[in-house]
């Protein structure tokens, strides 16, 4: 019997109707613009979900991998591997639409290697004399690639196409968001996992762990998890990885945030709060007020919106209830990139619509208490549905 790889070895597929869905937009927009050849190169699967949304397979762990996708259809990948073109990788079954593949050993810790990738592009268009070359967002680019591809494709004529890429990567099909609801749901269940393990004498690190593996069993890709904690009647913003040691004591405020992308790819996040203990009543009110907010944005969320007018209107909502502005993005878009547009600050010029999955996560912070809830929406034609997680916005009592 024969065996079909890419069902056998990979955890969650894309389907190939959802690829081609995706090629035929960008071709359309390559015929729009009079584009021959479209750029893209990611190092990593937390803010570089380009690659994977063209093949369905990521870039990880620092290791660039690049797309030059042809107006007729073609599409070569680029990764790190043997210099042998006999042993280029990854397997044909795993870069589905590629019709070229190639390898070379590139790492960027060796400096003379890190324009080896781009070498390889500038071989593959070189004879493509005055083609017009579409780079998708040039400045997520290692400087080596893009560089290299300027200074010897002096023929070609560049374009920005990441306005058009942006905007199709943002606004989700059915079969993407059927994804995106199992990746909130195994957040839900990562923070069951930690909810469950908080208790006196477990230090911070420890209760990441546990979030961590109940991830991993349902097929994560990427998991991360910050921990924040301190006695009660003061403020316990998450610490990162490497300061995650404090040792959980009686009374103790625990927040907990949980980021990870699921099996195909996909990147959801949850906040939530745990007290061991009374909830103190500074404590209760922030946190109230962070849901009022979070409540009064997604209000605010519908297809057409400015996602800069609506962080203008929370922060005169924090304002109204004593609270600093927010000077971070407080609410975001989320696919194949943990951040991804629209985001909710100044610059961003993409306006919502249907289909987006936008997190919420609004804070209300005072020197005795920390509050922040962070949950998943998918946008509808008139607003938001429901928040993605079956876990409650509330705070916990262990």
């Amino acid at each position: 019997m024969t065996v079909d790889p890419l069902r056998e070895k990979v955890l969650a597929p894309i389907s190939d109707t959802e690829l081609e869905r995706r090629w035929k937009a960008v071709r359309q927009v390559m015929d729009d613009r009079g584009i021959d050849y479209i750029v893209a190169q990611n190092n990593n699967d937390y803010l570089g979900g380009y690659v994977k949304w063209f093949t369905d397979f990521p870039a990880v762990h620092a290791y660039p991998a690049a797309v030059v996708f042809a107006r007729d259809g073609e599409m070569t990948t680029i990764t790190h591997g043997s210099s042998d073109p006999t042993k280029a990788g990854p397997a044909p079954w795993l870069a589905r639409g590629a019709t070229k593949r190639i390898s070379t050993p590139i790492m960027l810790s060796l400096n003379y290697t890190c324009d080896y990738d781009g070498r390889k592009v500038v071989e593959e268009l070189a004879p493509k004399k005055g083609c017009v070359i579409g780079l998708v967002n040039e400045g997520g680019m290692t400087a080596a690639f893009s560089h290299t591809i300027r200074t010897h494709l002096t023929s070609a004529h560049f374009v920005d196409v990441t306005e058009e890429i942006d905007w199709l990567k943002a606004i989700k099909s059915p079969e993407e968001i059927e994804r995106i609801k199992y990746s909130a749901y195994i957040h839900d269940v990562s923070w069951e996992a930690c909810l469950a393990a908080i208790a006196p004498g477990v230090h911070e690190f420890e209760l990441a762990a546990e979030a961590k593996y109940a991830a991993r069993k349902l097929g994560t890709e990427q998991v991360f998890v910050l921990i924040g904690s301190a006695p009660k009647g003061k403020a316990f913003p998450y610490n990162s990885i490497h300061a995650m040691n404090r040792k959980l004591e009686k009374g103790d405020q625990v927040g907990v945030l949980i980021e990870l992308n699921d099996a195909a790819g996909y990147w959801c996040h949850i906040h939530r709060i745990a007290c061991v203990g009374d909830v103190s009543d500074e404590l209760a009110k922030a946190f109230q007020d962070a849901k009022d907010a979070q409540d009064y944005s997604l209000g605010l969320v519908k297809p057409g919106a400015d996602p800069v007018e609506i962080l203008n209107a929370n922060n005169q909502f924090l304002r109204d209830r004593g609270y600093p502005e927010e000077t971070r993005i407080y609410a975001h878009g989320q696919g194949y990139d943990l951040v991804e547009r629209p985001s909710f600050q100044p610059g961003e010029t993409m306006k919502i619509a249907a289909g987006m999955n936008i997190a919420v996560h609004p804070a209300a912070a005072t020197p005795q208490a920390t509050a922040l809830l962070c949950d998943n929406y998918i946008v509808t034609e008139t607003g938001v549905g429901e928040s993605l997680y079956r876990t409650p916005r509330e705070i916990f009592v262990v």
